[in-house]
């Protein structure tokens, strides 16, 4: 992945990296003819790249134009525009700060760039004032007094206006954070209440059994395990259980018919923007599928999949190898095999879309989908998998890119109970 590095972005082909060269290249010639320091040129420049002068075809070029986007406004809000330039920088005697260089450059164009001397403090008349010229030790007269005192009163209104806005831009902020950090802790209560019933084995009387219709020729009757009995009857979107040791992650996991619901809904189906780790809705736990793929939001306190691009260190993937995902019916363990990052594709882009791999129809299939990851895993943790493999893809967003994901992929390596 390194060779295909080009200003601090990184491209997945060949062509992209080369394309990113390219652009590299012709930013390199325009530094080259534009003196950045210039506001003058700068504006230009970016005029240019408006009018489609300039293209490019990657991210790097995406950089240079917010560059010079940012560069160009900058100079425009200081009163610069494509006419301005500064003196050059060899001239030291000469170098002034930009507010200066604009006062000049104003004062030039008046007078046919003649210098000419300041006006003094007593004979200066503002346009539109009437100055008492006769008023005696500088004394104003009583409508400059009268302009003065209301320029004033202005003033301390908006000094009052701001200081009422950031206070209740403060409250606001702290009124967020409060409910934040509240419905954080509810949440991690709530889960550490269902863990509890979980591990309170016992605690269900009888047998109970979970009876699956798929078609009207087969009728299929699991035995929902034990431990998790008590939560299957609080909530019978329940599908199993996702834990990782000495982690965070140990949740209950939903399912249900659309990929939305549980976006931002908690296991007692209240609203709750951290949501739950749901499978994905076309995975079937009873006709096992290749892969299982369970999705969660990368909290910022840590919840849900918040910690899970702590595999992003090849080291903290050697000291958490593995990971426990028991469905209703059957417990599981899996080793962590690859780990990657990746994004939502445009339906017409023909580029390996991990979240579509849920069977794989054939050997060749499921060998290709294993090339694909492995060319896009961050490190190589030995561990491969074979056709008829049981796969487990663990999938959060990734702000690192637009739409992007990080993702886990395990393997199963054995069967219990």
């Amino acid at each position: 992945m390194a060779g295909f590095e080009v200003a601090g972005r990184r491209f997945r082909t060949e062509a992209d990296y080369k394309a990113a060269l390219r652009d590299q290249t012709r930013i390199e010639k325009i530094r080259a003819q534009v003196n950045m320091e210039q506001p003058g040129e700068v504006i230009t420049l970016y005029a240019d790249m408006q009018a489609g002068k300039h293209r490019f075809e990657t991210a790097v070029g995406n950089d240079f134009d917010d560059e010079i986007y940012e560069l160009a406004q900058e100079f425009k809000r200081q009163g610069y525009t494509r006419d301005s330039r500064l003196p050059d920088a060899s001239d030291k005697k000469d170098r002034l700060p930009g507010r200066w260089v604009k006062r000049r450059d104003k004062e030039n164009r008046r007078t046919g760039g003649k210098v000419r001397k300041r006006d003094s403090v007593a004979h200066r008349e503002p346009p539109g004032k009437n100055i008492n010229r006769n008023t005696a030790d500088g004394e104003i007269d009583g409508q400059m007094q009268k302009e003065i005192l209301h320029e004033l009163k202005k003033r301390e209104r908006r000094r009052k206006l701001a200081i009422a806005l950031c206070s209740v831009g403060a409250f606001l902020c702290f009124g967020y954070f409060g409910i934040y950090y509240y419905s954080a802790g509810r949440t991690q209560t709530n889960y550490e209440n269902l863990a509890q019933l979980k591990e309170n084995v016992g605690a269900q009387t009888g047998t109970l059994f979970h009876q699956i219709h798929y078609t009207e020729e087969e009728d299929i009757e699991l035995e929902v395990l034990e431990e998790y009995q008590t939560l299957y009857n609080k909530n019978k979107k329940l599908i199993g259980w996702l834990k990782i040791d000495d982690t965070n992650i140990d949740y209950p996991v939903m399912q249900t018919v659309n990929n939305e619901y549980y976006l931002d809904h908690n296991f007692n189906q209240e609203y709750d923007k951290n949501g739950s780790l749901f499978l994905d809705k076309d995975c079937d736990v009873v006709h096992r599928n290749t892969n299982l793929i369970i999705y969660g939001h990368h909290m910022k306190s840590g919840k849900m999949f918040g910690s899970l691009d702590k595999y992003s260190s090849e080291a903290y993937a050697k000291k958490h190898p593995t990971i426990q995902f028991d469905t209703i019916y059957k417990k599981g363990t899996y080793e962590v095999m690859y780990v990657f990052r990746s994004r939502i594709y445009n339906e017409d882009e023909v580029v390996f879309k991990y979240y579509q791999f849920l069977d794989a129809a054939s050997e060749k299939e499921f060998d290709s989908n294993m090339q694909e990851m492995e060319a896009l895993s961050l490190y190589d943790t030995g561990v491969k998998a074979s056709y008829g493999d049981e796969l487990l893809t663990l999938s959060t967003c990734d702000h690192s890119e637009t739409d992007g994901r990080f993702v886990v992929v395990a393997r199963r390596v054995k069967e219990e109970n």
